[in-house]
């Protein structure tokens, strides 16, 4: 019998220990939850980042992710045997003390295999650097994180085939392109958790602006009050210590260079939102800023019973001619059931310089637009700063809302207001503005708030239901 009892006490203290050891069963389970950790493992594109502050959760989200992966018990994705993925630090320091220490904490003793060391002792691996730690995956086999330090150099990533890559802070653009290559055998992922303190790089370019509109790039900015244990007055007291620019990005996790924006004031958590039906009534006219060579740029603007300003949809297209653009345009307004006249014309705003003819062109691009159904209006207000000034108003956050709204799938527009800079002699630099251009001349119109009729109570109703929404949120 004492046989028995012990062997059942031996059992249960292996359970308790394992238990206590699995910090992994306890991630953002119970009252307190990280919704935006939470959003970053339940995105399923296969580029995602983290732009997080100092503090605010984005790391242990990243480790977490590479023992779901490497374990083969991830929730929200499908799971894979044999998984061997990288974790990229920027030195072999930053990976002892931070990354490696976080993927411990979350891989319990009975789970580890084996680990190869770069430097020290595996019976201790905490204090060295690791080279490798084999994971038992539940389908049987095993999994294998590696890790590396960007000091290696970019000749040190090449060859391997992966499953995922997480950059632990933000790389070098010749090694996360090196990366990029190591998933494409596999379709694997790469995601990165950073605080963004290096100024506009290639992350802000590629990552944030997604100037190529890839569909797989994903991101999420992360700030202390996202963090659900940090307490509000350890929040204060951090704050308290720090500049403007220092707080942008160590609590925000926004890049540095903003006092340089031309539109500070945008924020996409705040100005764009999903697309929704827009009511007939608000539907106003389409803007125009012409190119050939240069993108066409044109939207689709609504204005709501309050005047506030709805940009949705949008057209955006470089090196074609009229008869594309023209039949582009009308194949958008159908399907939006956009208004016509009673010839079934559409009406837009085109910037003066349409009315000009070439030496090689007998007819102007008003006049190509005009044949082709779409009668435009060349008297627009391009004087830059009223119009810039016009712009920030309707950006403005008057009584917590602003007066422009912009959807979601107006990816150049939402672009663009993210990389428009103040350049020398106080002007914009005339750079990648074409959408904004067009904003601009539709905006100094002075769009007109549409009359509502007695019989479009409910119309109303929807309306001041839309000006309560957020980014991925009703508010009763």
């Amino acid at each position: 019998m004492d046989e028995i009892l012990q062997k059942i006490q031996a059992i249960e203290a292996e359970q308790k220990k394992r238990a206590e050891e699995d910090t992994l069963a306890r991630y953002n389970t119970g009252r307190k939850r990280h919704k935006k950790q939470l959003a970053f493992h339940k995105c399923k594109k296969r580029n995602r980042w983290v732009f997080g502050g100092n503090r605010s959760g984005k790391t242990e989200c990243g480790a977490v992710e590479c023992v779901w992966l490497a374990r083969g018990i991830h929730p929200y994705r499908k799971n894979r045997p044999n998984v061997f993925g990288w974790v990229v630090s920027p030195t072999t320091q930053v990976q002892r003390d931070v990354a490696q220490r976080k993927i411990l904490s979350y891989l319990r003793s009975d789970w580890i295999e084996e680990i190869v060391m770069s430097s020290g002792r595996k019976d201790a691996p905490m204090s060295g650097v690791i080279d490798q730690i084999y994971v038992k995956n539940v389908f049987g086999g095993r999994s294998i994180i590696g890790f590396k330090s960007c000091e290696m150099g970019r000749e040190r990533f090449q060859g391997s085939s992966l499953d995922f890559v997480w950059f632990d802070e933000e790389p070098p653009e010749d090694i996360y392109d090196e990366c990029r290559m190591r998933v494409v055998d596999r379709e694997g992922d790469v995601f990165g958790t950073m605080t963004p303190l290096k100024g506009l790089t290639f992350v802000y370019t590629r990552i944030y602006l997604n100037p190529k509109n890839d569909p797989e790039i994903w991101y999420e900015f992360m700030e202390w009050a996202d963090n659900p244990f940090l307490s509000k007055r350890e929040i204060a007291l951090l704050a308290s210590t720090m500049d403007e620019t220092t707080l942008a990005s160590r609590r925000y996790g926004k890049f540095c260079a903003r006092e340089g924006l031309v539109y500070p004031e945008f924020d996409e958590d705040l100005h764009v939102i999903p697309p929704f039906d827009v009511p007939p009534a608000w539907q106003d006219t389409i803007s125009i800023d012409p190119g050939l060579r240069n993108p066409l740029s044109a939207h689709w603007y609504a204005v709501d019973y309050d005047g506030n300003v709805y940009v949705v949809a949008e057209h955006y297209l470089a090196g074609a001619g009229v008869d594309e653009h023209a039949a582009a345009i009308h194949a958008i307004s159908d399907r939006l059931g956009w208004k016509r006249d009673g010839r079934g014309r559409l009406e837009a705003l085109i910037d003066a310089a349409a009315e000009a003819k070439t030496l090689s062109a007998q007819k102007s691009v008003s006049e190509l637009f005009e044949e082709r159904g779409i009668l435009v209006s060349p008297l627009v207000d391009k004087e830059l700063y009223s119009g810039i000034a016009q712009v920030k108003s309707y950006l403005s956050r008057k009584n917590n809302f602003p007066n422009l709204y912009i959807f979601s799938c107006c990816t150049n527009l939402i672009r663009e207001f993210k990389g428009y800079f103040w350049g020398s002699g106080e002007r914009p630099v005339k750079k990648d503005d074409h959408a904004l251009d067009e904003l601009r001349y539709y905006l100094m119109s002075k769009p007109q708030a549409p009359q509502p009729a007695h019989d479009a109570e409910l119309e109303r109703d929807k309306q001041k239901r839309i000006r309560r929404l957020r980014k991925g949120r009703w508010t009763s």
